[in-house]
């Protein structure tokens, strides 16, 4: 059965419910993994995604920070988060879709942004955000949770490729670019057995972003982005990807997200 998977970084949902309804309403995707919902499981707003037909939730959401959840209008089987750093930070949560509509997993991340300076003995969020990638890889060596039919989304805050980027040469000493960070990504993607489903649809040379700063006076003529928000599939599902489409649009909305949602269609 084919399944369309989106996910988003909205930096607050309760702050944005009308961008993601609205969202919601004109795409239609099968299921929407939001990251830095920014609310408690018992302020997450159940009621409208429910009237939109999204009834089937997976949500870790934690006080002011953070926060990520799965809406969904195919049945949620069974759901679980897992820790990591032993923060008690909610930044995973994993849904499993009903057997009668394919049984994919799917892994819905919020990696630390790693602060402004690249130096983990200076900067203890960039250290914390090294610890976090070092135990995705061993989370993959452990579990290998691509091996099954799966799907990894979110806002991993890192952009690996020099097409990822608006200058490579200029990003190498900025976070989310360096090599530590693309190197740790790197190797969490390859022990979870993950295939990069945007680029099999969109292979470089092409630049693709999917994240552009508020700081940009004019954020579209500059057009400093980066590729900051990653879909990877299991193997198997590799060639069932036909489509990964990034709403580029959706930055320019009234009081939008500085993330796009990307949408990736399976089967």
């Amino acid at each position: 059965m084919p399944v369309t998977v989106a996910t988003w970084n909205i930096n607050s949902v309760r702050l944005r419910i009308d961008l993601v309804t609205r969202f919601l309403e004109e795409h239609r995707p099968d299921v929407l993994c939001l990251q830095e919902t920014k609310c408690q499981d018992d302020k997450f707003p159940l009621s409208d995604f429910r009237k939109a037909g999204y009834v089937h939730t997976a949500i870790s959401g934690q006080k002011g920070y953070h926060g990520v959840a799965i809406v969904s209008r195919i049945p949620i089987a069974r759901s679980e988060a897992k820790g990591f750093c032993g923060k008690g930070d909610a930044r995973h949560i994993c849904a499993t879709l009903s057997p009668e509509s394919g049984g994919i997993t799917i892994h819905n991340f919020y990696v630390p942004a790693g602060g402004d300076i690249p130096d983990p003995v200076e900067n203890e969020k960039f250290a914390h955000k090294l610890m976090f990638l070092d135990e995705m890889k061993e989370w993959g060596d452990a579990e290998r949770p691509g091996g099954a039919k799966a799907v990894l989304v979110g806002d991993l805050n890192v952009a690996p490729l020099e097409t990822d980027v608006w200058s490579h040469k200029q990003m190498l000493k900025v976070v989310s670019h360096t090599p530590i960070e693309c190197g740790k990504l790197n190797a969490a993607q390859s022990s979870g057995g993950w295939v990069d489903a945007v680029r099999l649809m969109k292979p470089e040379p092409e630049k693709v972003y999917t994240w552009w700063s508020y700081r940009a006076a004019d954020w579209a003529a500059a057009n400093r982005g980066r590729r900051l928000d990653h879909v990877w599939v299991s193997p198997d599902l590799a060639p069932a990807v036909t489509d990964a489409s990034i709403l580029r649009e959706a930055r320019g909305w009234e009081r939008p997200s500085d993330h796009v949602p990307i949408i990736v269609s399976v089967g």
